[in-house]
């Protein structure tokens, strides 16, 4: 299957992308996902191939190129069987870097765009609070201005790259009296002094490091606001379509590497004389996930096609991510439970990735933030959709 507009050029891109993923990435994931750190070289080689800024302009090193690359850059890292590597990457370049691309000053964005392409920074996006969780309007880390700088209190908590990465794009008060016309973006070096950060242990995505972090007082310039003081919430809002639309790129893509995996083991694994695979009631099982896989991969690429000409798609993001992350929980399931014993065991992979899928229906707004969004639109009238800034 594949979208409108894929042409020899994207699968050329796939074949260049699987191959340096084959070479460079895939013997060293057992090894990240036991350490809890990926080796930060691999950054700079995925730099130096244009990995890093396949939709950022060439002034910073990119190579601004239609939305299918990133499309295909989700899929390809997606079938790699390490979920926290792959997040990381998408951390980087769709989920914290957009933020500066789009809203920051031109001295913020020569400073910091270039490293990020380049491979030599790592950036992470600061939003998701302790006490707050997907209610962003209710974020209580602040940030008073007093003269030249901002002075930042808080702790935010769930951040992804947040304990080896270089910067956080992050969401604070400038102004709690205003509500959600008091947030702000502000971009916050991860050495500042009064920065601390809590490495989480967690049930998946062992190989990225996802952090609690604390800010005392820490000194920000006032040059580091990201666009206008009081917008950081509507630039948050415009950025979550991107972000639920790799999301649920990313967790099909994974229950899709689940059920190719599946599928060499029950072509070799023997059960009462026969192959797995020769066995009627196996075979429809994995012909319905097949099937299952196949439609919601369909919407999905219709939303990047809506990606691609510039459509804010509230609606169709959140119902992509909202089935792509919930099918994705039930097909690795599935997987699993035809590995029998050996798959409760981590000599196979499917035991990895039926850890790592269980957050996509959490993260970029949990199954019930997408419900609510969907039947606000649905039963309510609410219109979000509007033209992409």
């Amino acid at each position: 299957m594949q979208a409108t507009l894929l042409t020899d050029e994207h699968q050329t891109f796939r074949e260049t992308l699987r191959a340096f993923i084959r070479k460079e990435i895939a013997p060293h994931v057992d090894q990240w996902e036991k350490e809890g750190q990926i080796d930060r070289s691999i950054w700079k080689k995925m730099g130096d191939m244009g990995f890093m800024g396949l939709n950022y302009p060439e002034a910073y090193g990119g190579l601004d190129l239609d939305f299918y690359y990133s499309m295909i850059f989700c899929e390809e890292l997606s079938y790699c069987y390490s979920g926290g590597f792959t997040i990381s990457a998408l951390v980087i370049q769709y989920m914290s870097a957009p933020y500066l691309l789009k809203h920051g000053s031109s001295a913020l964005k020569e400073r910091y765009l270039p490293g990020i392409i380049a491979g030599d920074l790592v950036s992470a996006v600061a939003i998701t609070e302790p006490g707050a969780g997907s209610d962003v309007k209710n974020i209580k880390t602040t940030a008073i201005r007093r003269g030249d700088y901002y002075y930042v209190s808080g702790s935010k908590t769930f951040i992804t790259n947040g304990y080896y990465g270089d910067f956080f794009i992050t969401a604070v008060k400038t102004d709690p009296s205003k509500g959600s016309k008091g947030i702000s973006l502000l971009l916050i070096d991860r050495n500042a002094v009064g920065v601390q950060a809590n490495k989480l242990e967690k049930l998946g995505w062992h190989a990225s490091d996802t952090a609690e972090l604390h800010f005392d007082e820490v000194e920000v310039p006032v040059a580091n606001l990201l666009g206008e003081e009081g917008a950081g919430f509507q630039y948050l809002m415009d950025g979550l379509q991107l972000e639920r639309l790799t999301a649920a790129i990313h967790s099909l893509a994974t229950a899709e590497s689940a059920l190719q995996y599946t599928l060499e083991y029950i072509g070799k694994r023997e059960a009462f004389g026969k192959r797995l695979q020769d066995l009627q009631v196996l075979r429809h099982r994995i012909a319905t996930m097949f099937a299952a896989l196949e439609t919601t991969k369909a919407f999905i690429y219709h939303c990047c096609d809506l990606q691609q000409w510039g459509r804010y798609a509230v609606k169709e993001c959140s119902i992509a991510k909202l089935q792509a992350s919930e099918l994705a929980v039930d097909i690795v399931n599935r997987c699993l439970q035809l590995f029998g014993g050996y798959g409760f065991t981590e000599d196979y992979k499917i035991a990895r990735l039926y850890r790592d899928v269980r957050v996509g229906t959490i993260i970029a707004g949990t199954s019930e933030i997408m419900l609510e969004i969907i039947a606000k639109m649905l039963i309510d009238g609410v219109d979000y959709n509007r033209k992409k800034q």
